[in-house]
């Protein structure tokens, strides 16, 4: 079966264009009604997404319901999420897109559907709506992890519908979203059981599926309606919106874009390199004073910034490192930071929405280098992206104009995956140096950067440039397989979290899996699913 060839991902939607997801407000209540339409693939022609199975545009769709919930509907306090079709909720990530995608989208995927899905739970855990999932029928591998991505599931009690993650049994693969973490460490299931449910194919019924905490409760279909309607009143009871809460309409980014040279925004710009395969990222500081709407830049720069991330990832593969670069009044970005101090829930919501941002950057599977030079706005909230780099640069000029401010923003605003700040995760042998750092509370030039150990480097005028891409073309030289695996490695440290397991540990394995001939293949479980022949495993164990 031959790899799809696949145009330009565009990740910004809207709910006037859905094709898969239906989404109604009614009050404090929103429902998320999945109903994928089989002819409505990403690519038209090469699969069918039937028995509401998802690719990557189902997906795409869902993030930014996702997010829309979060600004323009904060009365919602609860959101359900259930299957448009009869005795179906979802069938999960669709086989034939998954055989017939190249091996760098297939674990593109499971990354992006991971980081909607911790969307979901980062809304439920900090405020926002719980989602509630209402399985009307059968939820099977990935269907089954979007429904443990919400805070409870119910699942209708009809003689047939089940829950199953089906991967090892019938794929070859793994759970690719999360679902064996997601077992263990969020809905506390017992190993040897999971282990039992991981190679049922079939997985488990109604009461079985309760017994187990494979799902929270499940009621008949005379009383399947009126169960799931009372649980989420229940749910809206104690769970009242922010009094100062109000709608933030996200407004359309509409970049200006050469395919392949560079993506321009309002506050961000990206320059591309095919030859040097190096992106240029430059991110500017606010030049307008801040407000509480989708435009002020607090919002819109890192919708922009979190866009680009999104298509360099997914569109632009041989891009093998990101050149992290700021511009503007390092003052207006610890300004615009300040002010969402005293915008209450405003303020609260975009903070949230940076910080995934950042989380996002962390995941991406290129290298990092942040460039501080003079002119650079590395301050406040501008300054994590200096600290997620996987190294840094910082000018030592004669003049001593260059400089950074790091500000109280990186005491906790912005936690990794390991719940760490990168502060901390940056010093792991001297935890009192992050303290010192926010109380130095003042700009920071090369000299005391050094001294701080608060950059990777700090070349004086004579060497900077010399060294700077020198660094750059050793490191675009490297093994890009070798590369992931190692700024992976370095990027997870810390204390283990859910979180940590699925993109440092769990995202490995399914990256391996994924190239691994008893998955796919000739002969491979996940290319021979569907075919009347078994496939053919090479049983040595490694």
């Amino acid at each position: 079966m031959a790899e799809i060839a696949y145009p330009p991902v565009v990740f910004e939607t809207h709910p006037s264009r859905y094709r898969h997801w239906h989404l109604t407000v009614q009050g404090s209540v929103a429902t998320l009604t999945m109903r994928v339409q089989e002819d409505g693939g990403m690519w038209p022609g090469k699969y069918e997404l039937k028995l509401n199975s998802y690719d990557l545009g189902v997906d795409v769709e869902l993030a930014d319901a996702v997010q829309r919930l979060r600004f323009e509907h904060p009365a919602v306090r609860a959101v359900v999420m259930t299957g448009g079709y009869d005795k179906i909720f979802c069938a999960g990530a669709n086989i034939r897109m998954l055989a017939q995608a190249s091996h760098a989208f297939k674990v593109n995927f499971c990354k992006f559907t991971n980081e909607t899905r911790g969307g979901i739970e980062e809304a439920t855990a900090n405020g926002g709506a719980v989602y509630i999932a209402a399985l009307n029928g059968t939820a099977s591998g990935g269907g089954y992890e979007l429904a443990m991505a919400c805070k409870e599931i119910l699942l209708i009690d009809d003689g047939n519908s089940a829950v199953s993650l089906p991967e090892v049994p019938l794929l070859g693969v793994l759970p690719g979203t999360g679902g064996l973490t997601r077992l263990t460490d969020k809905r506390k299931v017992r190993r040897d059981i999971a282990d039992v449910f991981c190679t049922k194919a079939e997985g488990f019924k109604a009461r079985d599926a309760v017994r187990y905490r494979f799902v929270d409760a499940a009621f008949p279909r005379s009383k399947w309606q009126a169960g799931v309607d009372a649980r989420a009143q229940a749910v809206v009871a104690g769970n009242p919106m922010a009094a100062d809460a109000f709608p933030v309409e996200l407004e359309a980014l509409e970049p200006t874009e050469s395919v392949g040279h560079y993506v321009e925004y309002h506050h961000v710009k990206v320059t591309i390199d095919p030859v040097t395969r190096v992106a240029h990222i430059t991110v500017a500081a606010p030049t307008t004073a801040p407000t509480k709407s989708s435009s002020t830049w607090s919002l819109r720069a890192w919708r922009e910034l979190d866009d680009a991330l999104m298509r360099l990832r997914v569109n632009h593969l041989d891009i093998g490192l990101l050149v992290l670069k700021t511009t503007g009044d390092r003052d207006a970005v610890i300004a615009a930071d300040a002010a969402l101090d005293t915008q209450g829930w405003f303020g609260h919501e975009v903070r949230l929405f940076q910080a995934r941002v950042l989380r996002r950057l962390d995941n991406m599977a290129k290298s990092i280098f942040a460039l501080i030079e003079p002119g650079n706005a590395f301050a406040g909230s501008l300054f994590e992206l200096a600290l997620a780099a996987d190294r840094s640069y910082m000018l030592a000029d004669d003049d001593g104009i260059n400089k950074v401010r790091p500000t109280t923003v990186s005491g906790g605003a912005f936690p990794m995956h390991s719940g760490l700040t990168r502060l901390q995760a940056r010093y792991p042998a001297d935890p009192a140096t992050p303290g010192r750092i926010l109380a130095f509370d003042n700009v920071i030039d090369a000299e005391t950067a050094t001294e701080l150990e608060l950059v990777t480097m700090t070349p004086d005028e004579i060497d900077y440039h010399d060294e700077v891409r020198i660094a750059i073309e050793e490191r675009c030289s490297l093994s890009p397989d070798a590369l992931t695996g190692m700024e992976q490695n370095l990027r997870f440290g810390g204390p283990e979290s859910c979180e940590n397991k699925i993109y440092g540990r769990l995202t490995a394995w399914q990256n391996w899996i994924f190239q691994r001939p008893n998955a796919v293949g000739e002969r491979g479980a996940l290319k021979m699913f569907g075919a009347p022949e078994q496939p053919i495993f090479d049983y040595k164990r490694t």
